[in-house]
């Protein structure tokens, strides 16, 4: 999964920030006639310029080189009235071209990419997202925990910078309470149980001392004492008051106006929203049913895998008994978080050592591993975050090392070639690293569609890369694909056929290694972020039918670096634009065909 931060000041067309054109981003205008390229090229770079100016958080999360730290959202309904009727006016522009006029241009797929966008932002507007943004995976209080995490300091100007930023932050708090509230009155409201486990993050957050606080991450990480007495003032007497405010809010108002429904069907225009909001995250029209039954026959398929395994290697064929076993029994459990965390750096050190094999074109960024916050272990899944475009830090992994004496050694491994390489990590460091090449808009923005989608491709291309330690790793690998068509069947289930959290807890984790809690937390986080989890699977699904139609119609000529290459090289394309591309690439190579 890519991070929170990253989708905390996003669109859901938009999931991933914009940044600014470098030096390295000018390149030669286009001739003068090619108007369709022109008009392109300068609408991208007024979104460009657009995304920074309503998200300046996103100079930071992308770590641009000599940007200002200093900026703050504008998260005020009328502030989001205003950007909407501009995008409005943008898209407009953007279907005035022919887009087909740009095939076999770079500028094709930066149309594509951006119209998509806009078009499904119009679209989730149904959701009035902004009117229920209580959310424990992607809230504000996780963006803006991590954000401080990674706020520059170290000298006067970017000290001053780290003040202004954070002193305007109780203000943004203050503004979420007004858009509850006006939520409240039009029947807009997040689940009751999403604002218990909001609650309680808040309370881990305002429980521990001010200096040990995420928020106090800025002057922690800084020498000057003056600026360590002025941040923690600033913690002590408006942030950390601010917090409290809202948790006393969520927790003495908004709770007992909380809807008691789990299912975003539950709030007006719900069925809509469902909708748009799986339309958007996979860029894919599929119909909720429709993809309910393909979860089905996938979990079909991977089970068949499953038994082959079992029996050639654990001596039964008792699938569910085994999937348990795997799951509760302490010879196939972690013992210490430490040792979580070296079972994971181990594979993704096999993982950087055989890219080459796999790819022509590496990612220069390192990735790291950390353990997830503890203010937010209890709910977290493993998390992705990409590395800073001026190289000030590291790609990061973060996994959850939570009661490692109840976390199963099968699965991890996979986790992390899900979200390093040759997944999260290598699929978004190529794009960024593209300076020149691409517009910066194809290096930053993405949809899950085919971020996530290429993660779940990269399970199985480990497999095929010779990652896997042993059959239990591999059945690990397997209950993890398990999980994302378990996806497919709860989540449109969950929310538009009546299932209760209980019977999707129960589904997932008779299906799959995933533990109790696990399980829970998983079913929370669909509840929040409907129509998400089915981009998984939906994204992989494609590409792995791109790859086979590539090797049959190229025989022996097949290069398998060559397609990994193409499939990443204009970044986070919609679906049915990669679809596009790959059927183009195969026509161009000797004996291909379209």
């Amino acid at each position: 999964m890519i991070g929170n931060s990253i989708r905390a000041h996003a669109a859901v067309g938009f999931l991933l920030a914009a940044c600014a054109c470098s030096a390295s981003d000018r390149r030669t205008p286009p001739p003068s006639g090619d108007v369709a390229v022109v008009r392109v090229r300068t609408i991208a770079d007024t979104i460009l310029a657009r995304i920074f100016e309503d998200n300046p958080e996103s100079y930071t999360y992308l770590g641009i080189p000599e940007a200002r730290h200093d900026g703050s959202s504008d998260n005020t309904l009328p502030a989001l009235a205003r950007r909407q009727v501009r995008d409005d006016s943008t898209l407009a522009q953007l279907r005035a071209i022919d887009g087909d006029s740009l095939l076999g241009r770079p500028e094709w797929a930066l149309y594509g990419t951006m119209r998509e966008g806009l078009e499904s932002g119009e679209a989730t507007r149904v959701c009035r997202s902004e009117l229920w943004n209580v959310d424990q995976m992607g809230g504000w209080q996780v963006g803006r925990a991590y954000l401080a995490t990674i706020q520059p300091v170290g000298t006067d100007s970017l000290r001053a910078q780290a003040l202004a930023r954070w002193e305007k932050f109780p203000g943004y708090i203050d503004t979420e309470i007004v858009n509850l509230q006006e939520g409240m009155k039009l029947g807009y409201t997040a689940s009751k149980g999403t604002v218990r486990l909001v609650i309680g993050q808040l309370d881990r957050l305002l429980a521990v001392p001010p200096t040990e606080s995420e928020f106090y991450s800025p002057a922690a990480r800084d020498s000057n004492p003056a600026f360590a007495s002025a941040f923690l003032a600033l913690v002590t007497n408006q942030i950390n008051p601010a917090l409290t405010r809202y948790r006393d809010f969520l927790r003495d108002t908004y709770l007992a106006a909380a809807r008691e429904a789990f299912a975003v069907s539950a709030i007006p225009n719900g069925a809509a929203c469902y909708q748009a909001m799986a339309r958007a995250y996979s860029t894919l029209d599929v119909p909720p049913d429709s993809v309910h039954r393909l979860g089905l026959q996938q979990m079909a398929l991977i089970e068949a895998e499953m038994l082959a395994i079992a029996e050639r290697s654990f001596g039964t064929s008792d699938v569910p008994a085994l999937l348990h076993q795997l799951k509760t029994d302490p010879k196939y459990m972690f013992k210490t978080r430490a040792e979580i965390m070296a079972f994971s750096q181990d594979a993704v050190d096999r993982a950087r050592a055989a890219m080459p094999l796999w790819f022509g074109v590496l990612p220069k960024a390192e990735v790291t591993i950390e353990p997830v916050p503890t203010f937010r272990e209890t709910s977290a899944v493993g998390e992705y975050n990409p590395a800073a475009e001026d190289g000030s830090r590291p790609g990061v992994f973060f996994i959850s090392t939570y009661h490692p004496e109840q976390r199963s050694r099968a699965g991890p491994q996979a986790v992390a070639f899900h979200e390093t390489i040759p997944g999260h990590h290598l699929q978004i460091a190529i794009a960024r690293e593209r300076q020149g090449q691409n517009h910066p808009l194809m290096r930053y923005m993405g949809n899950s569609g085919f971020s996530e989608g290429w993660a779940l491709y990269s399970e199985r291309l480990a497999d095929e890369m010779g990652l896997y330690s042993s059959d239990l790793d591999r059945m690990g690998m397997l209950s993890e694909q398990a999980w994302r068509a378990a996806r497919l069947v709860i989540d449109p289930a969950l929310h538009t056929m009546d299932w209760t959290r209980e019977q999707s807890i129960a589904y997932l984790a008779s299906h799959t290694t995933a533990l109790q809690d696990e399980a829970v937390s998983e079913i929370d986080r669909y509840i929040i972020w409907p129509g998400q989890a089915t981009s998984y699977m939906l994204g992989m699904l494609e590409i792995r039918r791109l790859r086979t139609e590539a090797e049959s119609a190229l025989g022996p000529r097949f290069d398998i670096r060559a397609f990994h290459d193409r499939v990443l090289e204009d970044g986070a394309v919609p679906i049915p634009m990669l679809d596009t591309k790959i059927r183009r690439w195969i026509a161009d190579q000797p004996g291909g065909t379209p």
